[in-house]
């Protein structure tokens, strides 16, 4: 690994950011041929919350956190940290007085594959964070790492300046180049599925609207009365 802090690395466009928060993450996860997911363990610690901005990557050892108050100082406006470690790690990297020093720099949220801490703080500032653990243990700041380099979180790939979208079900990562794209695809499936919401208020069935009737069949699924199927 080299020991490097990338500046001021491309960002994607904030609009089609805050198009894609709006969108959220099943959606945009759907529209873009179901990839991006970050994996299950990442939850968020409090919930109704849903976030996008680009990625401020952070590469730490485990149980440091120093390469994470260097990231801060590379953060701006619309940013999300975006913190792992070179290898399993729960303990408690990130807390409210991080929360603090980013918010001041217009950060919007952070997600680790890590442990986060002062949960009760994290929410009294409205600063919302995704991670794979809730833990208090206290970390050191003694070892070099990485901000701003291409990582690993979970099953997503992330690059500085790439789209993390979090919310309550869960966390997308979005590359850069492809956000312009994933908010027109989000767009076109948000209609179909308002199409398809309709059909149903009135009572069709997914069977129905989806075609799925013959696919049935062909899987050789049989309509049995209940009198015959107990014989």
């Amino acid at each position: 690994m080299r020991n490097v802090i990338v500046t001021d690395p491309p960002r994607a466009d904030l609009a089609d950011v805050d198009a894609l928060a709006g969108y959220g993450v099943a959606t945009a996860h759907e529209a873009m041929g179901r990839t991006g997911l970050a994996g299950p363990h990442l939850r968020p610690i409090q919930s109704g919350v849903r976030v996008a901005g680009t990625a401020v990557t952070v590469l730490c050892w485990p149980g440091d956190n120093l390469m994470v108050h260097a990231a801060i100082e590379q953060c701006r406006p619309g940013d999300m940290l975006v913190v792992t470690t070179t290898s399993d790690c729960v303990d408690g990297l990130f807390g409210e007085l991080f929360a603090t020093a980013a918010q001041y720099r217009g950060v919007r949220g952070v997600v680790t594959s890590t442990g986060v801490r002062d949960v009760a703080e994290l929410e009294q500032l409205n600063f919302p964070a995704w991670s794979a653990a809730v833990h208090a243990q206290g970390t050191v700041k003694a070892t070099a790492g990485a901000v701003n380099v291409p990582i690993t979180l979970g099953r997503a790939v992330v690059r500085p300046g790439d789209v993390i979208v979090a919310d309550d079900d869960g966390v997308l990562c979005v590359p850069r180049l492809q956000a312009g794209r994933a908010v027109e695809a989000s767009a076109a499936r948000v209609a179909k599925e308002a199409a398809t919401r309709a059909a149903f208020n009135e009572g069709q069935l997914g069977l129905d609207r989806y075609g799925l009737r013959p696919l049935l069949e062909q899987l050789g699924v049989e309509y049995v009365a209940a009198e015959d199927y107990a014989e």
